[in-house]
């Protein structure tokens, strides 16, 4: 598969009011990921090629298949014809009640909760997020300024989003990019986990809109405070609101918005 390292070339025309150029152009691939527990097929994601083992673990803290705590088994990725397969073990609990779970369509690239057989898979309600962190604004943006730093993905193509973890510094600790934006959340949770990072040490920033997908999965694992480029929704509000997750949007050129739980990001003064 040409799309190994998460982009491939594609013969292009570049037009101008007075210019027809052919040449070859750095495209982002978005190819199917079959995620299988104990060998069920049970997602499939509109994912970039890269980071696979980190979004299959990231998906399964993140919509609560495998608690932080469980035993889990990476057993292979699959690359087939068009896409890959990614195949875990989880524990039969775990797998038992996973079953009672549907997912009948695929998870599109701008979708974490496309394919969610009822409103009760969607609208589920994470615990409360127990960490007390508090973060300055200038650690905030900090971690924004340097975050585009560290998308090659993007800087090669222009078409892929990133989520960043950064600590109560503002230093970034991990970066995830992806076609959607939920999976380079889900890359990053994944990574943060395999990393030994607690996710209740910093804060996520992403390079998107604050979507409830993306405040849910925040949420469930206890990250304290999610910060987005973008605007979020009514339901990611609420929901941030509900849980204890600090919410900020619209967070660039050292501005931001405060939607959820101000008292998580502390006022810097000039």
């Amino acid at each position: 598969m040409e799309c190994l390292h998460g982009t491939a070339l594609r013969h292009v025309e570049q037009r101008t009011p007075t210019n027809v150029r052919a040449t070859d152009d750095i495209i982002a691939c978005e190819v199917p990921v079959a995620l299988h527990y104990n060998a069920v097929p049970f997602a499939v994601l509109m994912a970039t090629p890269c980071d696979l083992a980190d979004l299959a673990l990231g998906f399964s803290l993140s919509e609560a298949i495998i608690g932080p705590h469980d035993a889990w088994q990476l057993d292979d990725v699959l690359e087939e014809l068009e896409g890959f397969v990614v195949n875990m073990r989880i524990p039969e609990a775990r797998a038992a009640r996973l079953a009672q779970r549907s997912r009948p369509m695929p998870s599109y690239g701008g979708c974490g909760i496309c394919g969610s057989a009822s409103i009760e898979d969607v609208l589920r309600m994470p615990a409360q997020v127990s960490s007390q962190l508090q973060v300055d604004e200038s650690a905030l943006h900090r971690a924004l300024d340097t975050l585009h730093q560290q998308q090659p993905l993007n800087a090669e193509t222009g078409a892929t989003h990133a989520a960043g973890f950064a600590n109560a510094r503002g230093e970034l600790l991990l970066v995830r990019e992806d076609v959607g934006r939920h999976n380079a959340l889900d890359k990053l949770i994944g990574g943060l986990h395999g990393h030994n990072i607690p996710a209740g040490d910093g804060f996520v920033i992403t390079t998107s809109r604050a979507s409830y997908e993306l405040a849910m999965k925040a949420a469930q694992i206890g990250i304290p405070l999610l910060a987005a480029i973008s605007a979020p929704t009514t339901l990611a509000i609420a929901l941030a609101q509900s849980t204890g997750l600090g919410l900020v949007g619209f967070a660039r050129d050292r501005k931001c918005v405060v939607y959820a739980h101000p008292h998580r990001l502390r006022r810097t003064t000039p």
